[in-house]
């Protein structure tokens, strides 16, 4: 299979019919980017800097502290000062993490819509655990979501396939017979590495990881509600 142009997707040709769906969390289940931004430019408030404005934080939201931290303060992972600073990061949004964030527009009907169909759903994010269920937890999602894999729930983050397959272990289901959809390039390798179809989320923080068509995910979906139309 090879990712669509935008628009609404095709029902992709699963050898069996569906029975889950599983979401990445920021920029894809819920926008997120508020509150992450807002952690990042109270870091930047730490060093004398600037805040910047979300429009220019949102796209590397998906990316988390790593992503934040890049475009925010220009230091990446293996720099001296990284650690340190992600620790301080998450230490604001740990203050922050349910001011502003929401599902979104369409997330709730299509959550509606798995259920009514007898679909389970879950999430599997690269999100650390101390936050992953708190932002459920406000998002009144913690105990409708069937299983939650977050980044240090295993061995391996989001590009390995692990996280995927202990979540399909967990729902009790074939991995080929789960949809995984996700916002970011390292979702799509993750769902290819695990034998799993995959939906890029046109509508997350797109854009600091190249062109989505360029993913090779098994379709892109426009509108949460276009995932229903990849199910079969």
């Amino acid at each position: 299979m090879s990712g669509s142009e935008l628009g609404p997707p095709s029902p992709l040709r699963w050898q069996q019919p569906a029975t889950a769906v599983l979401f990445d969390l920021d920029g894809t289940l819920a926008d997120t980017a508020g509150d992450l931004g807002g952690a990042l430019n109270r870091l930047r408030a730490d060093r004398g800097l600037a805040p910047l404005p979300l429009d220019v934080l949102r796209p590397y939201a998906s990316a988390g502290a790593r992503g934040l931290i890049g475009i925010g303060l220009d230091i990446a992972p293996g720099h001296p000062e990284f650690d340190d600073l992600r620790a301080a990061f998450l230490a604001h949004y740990d203050a922050c993490l349910a001011e502003t964030t929401a599902l979104f527009d369409g997330m709730a009907e299509l959550l509606d819509a798995l259920e009514a169909r007898g679909l389970k759903w879950g999430v599997v994010t690269n999100k650390p655990h101390r936050f992953t269920l708190p932002v459920l937890r406000g998002l009144g999602l913690e105990t409708r979501s069937a299983t939650n894999i977050s980044g240090d729930t295993t061995a391996h983050a989001k590009p390995h396939p692990l996280p995927l397959l202990t979540a399909a272990q967990a729902l009790g289901v074939a991995p080929e017979t789960v949809l995984y959809v996700g916002d970011d390039l390292r979702d799509i390798q993750a769902a290819q590495a695990a034998k799993m179809p995959s939906a890029a989320a046109a509508w997350g923080y797109i854009g600091h990881n190249g062109d989505i068509a360029s993913w090779g995910a098994d379709v892109i979906a426009r509108h949460p509600l276009d995932v229903l139309a990849c199910l079969r």
